[in-house]
């Protein structure tokens, strides 16, 4: 057993893998920022040290001041929560030569599917079907014309590193292809500090469907059924559900044939600990894989309510050199799960951030609600990092009876001196095509640049 862990994240992640930790008796200590001093990770934590100024590159971007926090602190391992060092192979690489444990996959793994133009071959090395698209990166944009014309538009630039739709732009024609190619280059770049990008297929109207996936240093993999994250604003997840509407609706199939399709690729890397595994389904119900991101995702909680499972504290033990204590056959899902991402933003405004003073917080409650956060009120959300408030998961026996608890908790839900997208979310669920489930990734796109854009407004 570790006996004490670092956090190298900040917000609510931080303080969902603090609790976890206390849950197994392990101490933990929080690493901050300047900005973050009065953060919620920081009080809970039994030890805390501040690492650097607010900007992540002073501070939960540098690997050495984070080691040198570790080493201080005499810790055995290091959980880098999603986003900053999470998916870096070398920061990895690093914990493992200074003797410390990284809960999460080896740099190994994390090479084979870092790279999003390698994981497409070796996904189709494990059988898995891809979009149609480049072999790898694309050099030029000459060459990206000629795949476009092979495959047909319209077609996705993608970045080849990170995340969070960052890097990514859709061409209709060559003109828009030409400049959308230079923009996600230079855009994936100041991201990810690398500008490669690949040429693939864009699915029109396509759905996103991922599967969360637990692997063991023995090579048992298992996954725990999939997430639907088609609501999206710029690419950005904003409301998650499993079982997917879609899946469970048209194509209940399709369950077991992706969630087969993930342990494959997450077999052929040599894959360990908790992963999530990507795919778009189209209209007809083909799928296609997408990426893996290697690392507890930020919408891991509905998995855990569907499925009783503490995916956390699993990684904590799988770090440990436990081996998996569930097969794939007591894996078992009950009613149905759904999370809103509470974000500082302006919805009508871009989803402009708005960082300031939390003036009056009060949280939702009651049966089959979950709030995991970091705020409180007098917190103030600094303007340097992701602008989520908070993760507001209902858990109901069917869909319907976790739609209507989340329009219930998002009435109680009151934040003021920033403004959120509580309002808006509450006027998604009341969209009759989100409540029968037909939606897909344009989804927000469509309401906010179509005739229904006042009438949203007015309910929000």
């Amino acid at each position: 057993m570790f006996e004490k862990v670092l956090v190298a994240n900040r917000g609510e992640i931080a303080v969902r893998i603090i609790r976890a930790c206390k849950e197994l008796n392990i101490r933990t200590v929080a690493v901050y920022s300047e900005a973050d001093a009065n953060s919620m990770h920081v009080q809970m934590a039994d030890e805390a040290i501040c690492i650097g100024k607010g900007p992540s590159s002073e501070s939960y971007l540098r690997i050495d001041r984070i080691i040198s926090a570790a080493e201080i602190a005499d810790v055995d391992a290091i959980h880098p929560g999603y986003g900053f060092l999470s998916e870096n192979a070398h920061f990895a690489d690093v914990c493992d030569s200074c003797n410390i444990r990284f809960i999460g996959p080896s740099s190994r793994a994390m090479n084979a599917m870092g790279d999003k133009a390698v994981s497409r071959t070796l996904a189709k090395k494990a059988g898995v079907p891809t979009p149609p698209g480049s072999e790898g990166v694309v050099d030029n944009e000459q060459t990206a014309l000629a795949v476009a014309k092979r495959i047909g538009y319209p077609v996705m630039i993608k970045a080849v590193a990170g995340g969070g739709g960052r890097g990514m732009r859709v061409a209709h024609n060559d003109i828009s292809l030409v400049k959308g190619y230079h923009t996600a280059r230079s855009e994936a770049e100041k991201a990810f500090g690398n500008s490669g990008v690949y040429v693939e297929k864009y699915i029109e109207n396509p759905h996103h469907i991922e599967f969360q996936i637990m692997a063991d240093a023995k090579g048992h993999v298992i996954h725990l059924g999939e997430r639907d994250c088609s609501i999206q604003r710029r690419n950005q997840k904003l409301i998650e559900e499993t079982p997917s509407p879609l899946i469970e609706g048209k194509f209940k199939k399709l369950r077991d044939k992706i969630g087969k399709a993930a342990v494959k690729i997450a077999e052929e890397a040599k894959y360990t600990n908790a992963g999530t595994v990507e795919f778009i389904v189209d209209d007809s119900g083909n799928f296609y894989f997408l990426e893996m991101n290697k690392r507890i995702q930020v919408e891991h909680p509905i998995t855990e309510e569907v499925t009783g499972i503490d995916l956390v504290r699993y990684q904590i033990m799988v770090a440990m050199g436990e081996p998996l204590k569930h097969s794939q056959s007591d894996i078992k899902f009950k009613g149905h799960a759904i999370q809103c991402r509470i974000n500082a933003e302006d919805p009508f405004n871009d989803f402009r951030p708005s960082p300031g003073r939390i003036e009056m917080y009060y949280q939702p409650g009651g049966r089959g609600v979950r709030v995991d956060t970091h705020a409180y009120a007098g917190y103030t959300i600094p303007p340097l990092y992701d602008s989520m408030i908070s993760k507001l998961i209902t858990t109901g026996r069917d869909r319907r009876d976790a739609l209507d608890k989340m329009q219930r908790a998002l009435s109680e839900y009151m934040i003021t001196g920033i403004k959120t997208t509580i309002g808006f979310e509450q006027a998604i669920l009341q969209d009759p095509n989100f409540r029968r489930g037909v939606y897909s990734t344009s989804f927000i796109e469509q309401l906010l640049t179509g005739p229904r854009r006042e009438l949203l407004e007015e309910k929000a």
